[in-house]
């Protein structure tokens, strides 16, 4: 990883712009956490139910790096910061 070699300045509305991100962020991955909470809950009641539930609760980890992924890139690009 390579960082900028001098003082990083963002606009307010590029700080804006992140922060709104982070934002979408934190509310995309509580909905995935949610979902899975919700249906272990749902297999704790009803565990015949699991082949259909398995589907949905191994899905989610996938989303959530996903969505971590492109946070950091968009997070990484506004500072500079480079992947070697």
């Amino acid at each position: 990883m390579a960082l900028p070699q001098t003082p990083v300045t963002l606009t307010p509305e590029q700080v804006a712009e992140l922060n709104e991100k982070l934002a979408t962020l934190r509310h995309d991955i509580n909905n995935n956490l949610s979902l899975i909470v919700a249906a272990v809950e749902l297999l704790r009641r009803k565990p015949e139910l699991a082949p259909r539930m398995i589907e949905s609760i191994s899905q989610q980890p996938d989303k959530i790096i996903t969505q971590m992924r492109s946070f950091s890139a968009d997070f990484e690009k506004s500072l500079g910061i480079t992947r070697d």
